[in-house]
C-alpha cells in the first residue's frame, strides 16, 4: 500500500496522544496546576493534530463529517465517535486537575479506557481488511496498543513502565514483521481466487489491465525493496526501542536525555508506521501480475 503522509501522521500522533491521555487518566503523573496543563496540552495537541491530519487526503474536507454516520458497520466511524467522546470526557477531568487540583478518579479511569478503545478502533480499520493479508491478523491491534502504551508511558515520564512497555513493543514489532512476511502467501490468494475462475483450471494473464501506471498500481501495489525494508526496520527498532531504553536505563537521568528518548521514539514509530503501509500488499495486485 502507498504510505500516504497524512495517514502516517494520523496513526502516529493520535496513538501517542491517546496513549498519553490514558496515563493521565490513571493519574500518572500525579500533577496539578500549570504542570498538569502542559501534560494535557501535549496530549490534546497530539490527539487532535493526528485526527486533523487524517483529513489531509480528502479532496473536500467537509466530507469528514460523513465518517460519523456509519458507526453500526464502520470501524472508521466508531473511531471518530470514540475519539470525540474521549476528548470530551477528559476535558472536565483535565480542568479539575489544572484549576482545582482535584482528582476525579472515576472520570479519569473512564477517559483512559475510552482512549485505549479509540486506539483499538483505529487498528481495526486495518485489521478487518481481508484483502490485505498482512494487516488481517490479531497482531495488528496488539501492535497499535503497544505503540500507544509505550509512547504514553514515555511521554508521561513513567520510567519503569516505559522500559517494560518499550521492550514489549519491540518484541511485538518483531513478531508482526516475521508473521507478516508470510501472510500473503499463507492467505492462499492467487490469480485464480482473485478472478473466481479457479474452479475451471489454472489462470494466466494474457495482457495487463493497463499498459501504464494507474491509481490501483500506485496505491494498492506499492513495493518497497528488501534492502530499504531492512534498513527501516533497523531504524524503527533502534530509534523507537533500543535508544530510548539506553537513555532510560543505562545513562544517568536528565531532562535532555528524556527529550532525546521521546524524539528518538517518535522517529522510530514514524519509520515503523511507514513500513506498516509500504509492506502491505492488496490482493488487487494479482490482476497486474505483482
Amino acid at each position: 500500500m502507498h504510505p500516504a503522509p497524512s495517514v502516517i501522521l494520523f496513526t502516529t500522533l493520535s496513538g501517542l496522544g491517546f496513549g498519553l491521555l490514558a496515563f493521565l487518566g490513571l493519574g500518572l503523573p500525579d500533577v496539578t496546576g500549570g504542570i498538569a496543563f502542559v501534560f494535557f496540552a501535549i496530549a490534546y495537541a497530539l490527539a487532535v493534530g493526528g485526527l486533523l491530519a487524517s483529513t489531509f487526503h480528502l479532496g473536500n474536507k467537509v466530507n469528514a463529517i460523513k465518517a460519523f454516520r456509519q458507526w453500526r458497520s464502520s470501524w472508521l466511524s466508531r473511531e471518530g465517535l470514540l475519539a470525540v467522546l474521549t476528548l470530551l470526557v477528559m476535558a472536565p477531568y483535565a480542568m479539575g486537575r489544572v484549576f482545582w487540583s482535584e482528582n476525579w478518579a472515576l472520570l479519569g479511569w473512564l477517559g483512559a479506557l475510552l482512549a485505549l478503545a479509540t486506539v483499538f478502533t483505529t487498528s481495526m480499520i486495518y485489521a478487518q481488511l481481508k484483502a490485505v493479508p498482512r494487516w488481517n491478523t490479531r497482531w495488528t491491534p496488539v501492535l497499535f496498543l503497544a505503540h500507544a502504551l509505550a509512547g504514553g508511558a514515555l511521554l508521561s515520564g513513567q520510567i519503569t513502565a516505559s522500559a517494560v512497555l518499550l521492550a514489549v513493543l519491540g518484541a511485538v514489532q518483531v513478531i508482526v514483521w516475521q508473521q507478516g512476511d508470510g501472510r500473503f502467501a499463507a492467505s492462499g490468494a492467487t490469480l485464480e481466487s482473485a478472478t473466481g475462475l479457479g474452479r475451471i483450471g489454472s489462470v494466466r494473464q494474457l495482457e495487463p489491465p493497463h499498459s501504464g501506471q494507474n491509481y490501483l498500481l500506485r496505491e494498492m501495489a506499492f513495493a518497497v525493496g528488501r534492502k530499504h525494508s531492512a534498513k527501516l526496520r533497523a531504524i524503527s527498532l533502534g530509534a523507537g526501542v533500543l535508544l530510548p531504553l539506553v537513555c532510560l536505563l543505562v545513562l544517568p537521568f536528565s531532562h535532555v536525555l528524556a527529550l532525546i528518548a521521546v524524539l528518538s521514539h517518535l522517529l522510530g514509530v514514524l519509520a515503523g508506521r511507514w513500513l506498516f503501509f509500504a509492506e502491505a500488499k492488496h490482493v488487487v495486485a494479482l490482476y497486474y501480475g505483482r
